[in-house]
């Protein structure tokens, strides 16, 4: 019975299987009503699919254009189609299909087609399709274009000094912002497609010649093996490439900044980019990385060390601080000074929960406070997650829920987590809190440290796209490491990361001065 059921059920997913993918191969038809009837039918005939029939041609022949309104521009159509061919049309009476490809049609990105799914894929990418009666041929016409947003700059990765503009949903609008900072005849952007019924562009982008080739081939490998109906953002393409869906740490950055992309490309990594989303992969990446910014490099090389300092101090801050406070108060107030003690013990007087409870119910609040705040609008999200917090927090002091200094530690968690710039990476400093917040409460520092060593092993061992995750630390390079925690002057920074094995290992500003 559960043999039959089992081969029975695997049976049925290979039908669907069969079924999800459509193949609309069928060679078009000479008739011109039955090609319009025939796309009519494989597309549903949707409200939006419009058809334009005129006559062309001395012989009075019948033809029509076919779009999708909302995903073409309208002007490019009327101007560059339909005007052309109804002012030249008339002298032709031969070879007209030949005569409108050579010499009529203003649109560079045109191409002749006799398969219905090439018109059918077109139509979808907003392209328009001329057919002719009496013809198998038609021709495809890149007209995209529609409602798009503007070039702006990016809410995720604000700057107080660098360039302004930022990715959109348009992936011929991203490569052109990343050829406008590189213009190298070495980049290189390979195309492939994502999502069985999406049909996505996904664009590789590397720089050749710098990168190191056994990357590029691993990831065209991975990104071969996606089989999604639609990846509606990048996070699709990452969660299904990475190299352990089980760890917790991100093993791509993604950024809405060109000039991160561009500065990153120029390292030997690669950046991967898909259709629909501002929000653009890069690849291979460490741990060190993670609390990056753009603004080090823009601001001077003491100003910039300041600040990735701060930034590693307050990543400490944010994962370790509530578990050592639990570890103090319930385990170890001996390591603390003798007033210090006192003056906690004070403050925990009438306190129901012990200083574990108390830590992970403060957690656990500020996590929902923040998550409140992104999914509200931005005007109340900011409202209620700085008012909500004040009052959420005054109130338990005074109903003597929790101490004054649990708040001052939640408080002081909370802002090192948002100094983090990458969202991803603050988001795995948060879970981590939790677990070494449990384990402090169970074991005190010995937990702690129990904990760390669980994390560096799995560090040790993580991988992003092959490379070592933290490296230059473990394999160690030492001449990554200025560039690491301090950042060196500019004119220092002269040898790409050893650690990815590029092919040319020293930049070419450097060279060329």
């Amino acid at each position: 019975m559960a043999r039959s059921f089992f081969s029975r059920k695997k049976k049925n997913k290979q039908s669907n299987q069969d079924t999800q993918q459509p193949k609309f191969s069928a060679k078009l038809k000479k008739s011109l009503d039955d090609n319009l009837e025939n796309m009519k039918t494989m597309l549903g005939n949707p409200g939006d699919l419009v058809v334009r029939e005129l006559m062309i041609g001395g012989l009075e022949t019948r033809a029509a254009i076919m779009y999708i309104n909302g995903l073409t521009d309208k002007n490019l159509i009327n101007n560059n189609i339909l005007k052309t061919i109804q002012l030249n049309l008339k002298q032709f009476e031969s070879n007209v299909l030949d005569k409108i490809f050579e010499e009529v049609i203003a649109i560079t990105d045109t191409k002749k087609a006799n398969s219905m799914d090439e018109v059918s894929l077109a139509l979808l990418n907003g392209g328009t399709a001329f057919y002719i009666d009496g013809m198998e041929t038609v021709l495809l016409m890149g007209t995209s274009g529609g409602e798009t947003r503007s070039i702006e700059e990016p809410d995720s990765e604000t700057l107080i000094r660098g360039p302004r503009d930022g990715f959109v949903e348009s992936i011929e609008t991203n490569l052109a912002l990343i050829r406008r900072d590189i213009k190298d005849p070495n980049l290189r952007f390979k195309q492939h497609e994502v999502g069985r019924r999406s049909k996505q562009k996904l664009v590789v982008s590397y720089v050749e010649g710098i990168v190191n080739p056994e990357i590029v081939e691993e990831i065209e490998r991975r990104l071969k093996t996606i089989d999604v109906d639609i990846a509606s953002d990048s996070a699709y393409v990452e969660q299904w490439i990475e190299d352990s869906f089980l760890s917790i740490f991100p093993q791509f950055l993604n950024t809405e900044r060109p000039d991160k992309v561009s500065a990153v490309l120029l390292q030997g990594k690669v950046a991967i980019l898909v259709e629909g989303t501002p929000f653009v992969l890069l690849a291979p990446i460490s741990l060190g990385e993670a609390l990056f910014s753009m603004e080090d490099y823009n601001q001077r090389w003491l100003s910039a060390t300041l600040l990735r300092t701060l930034r590693y101090f307050s990543a400490f801050i944010a994962i370790f601080l509530p578990a050592i406070y639990i570890a103090l108060v319930s385990y170890h107030p001996g390591m603390l000074p003798s007033t210090l003690v006192f003056s906690i013990a004070a403050s925990r007087e009438g306190v129901p929960f012990p200083a574990a409870i108390e830590a992970i119910l403060m957690a656990v609040t500020f996590e929902i406070l923040h998550e409140a705040g992104i999914r509200l609008p931005k005007v109340i999200g900011q409202t209620i997650g700085i008012v909500g917090g004040l009052v959420i927090g005054e109130a338990a002091v005074s109903a003597g829920i929790v101490s004054t200094l649990m708040v001052i530690v939640t408080a002081l968690t909370a802002i090192a987590t948002f100094s983090v710039p990458s969202y991803s990476v603050a988001i795995t400093f948060r879970m981590l809190r939790f677990a070494f917040m449990i384990a402090a409460s169970i074991l005190g520092l010995y937990g702690i440290v129990l904990i760390y060593i669980m994390v560096n092993i799995h560090l040790v061992n993580l991988k992003s796209i092959g490379v070592p995750y933290v490296a230059p630390f473990a394999p160690i390079f030492v001449t990554d490491w200025k560039d690491l925690i301090f950042r060196a002057p500019v004119t220092k920074l002269t040898q790409r990361p050893a650690f990815l094995k590029t092919t040319d290992d020293q930049s070419k500003e450097t060279k060329s001065n």
